[in-house]
């Protein structure tokens, strides 16, 4: 089970990821595969969401 700080961070990285402050909050959503780094063209490593990571969120929102 997932923490509400790592739903949130999940959540953060779908929407703006550009907003992370720092990758140590990613370990769990990197474990679970729901997160994967990408590596952009000038060097910098951005989260993205995985489909995993999509289709919990997904989820998430229909049961709510």
């Amino acid at each position: 089970m997932l923490s509400a700080h790592e739903f949130a961070t999940l959540m953060l990285v779908k929407d703006a990821a550009d907003h992370i402050a720092g990758l140590e909050e990613l370990g769990t959503l990197l474990e679970r595969q729901l997160v994967a780094l990408e590596r952009l063209a000038d060097g910098a490593v951005r989260p993205r969401i995985t489909a995993q990571g999509e289709s919990l969120l997904r989820n998430l929102a229909f049961i709510h």
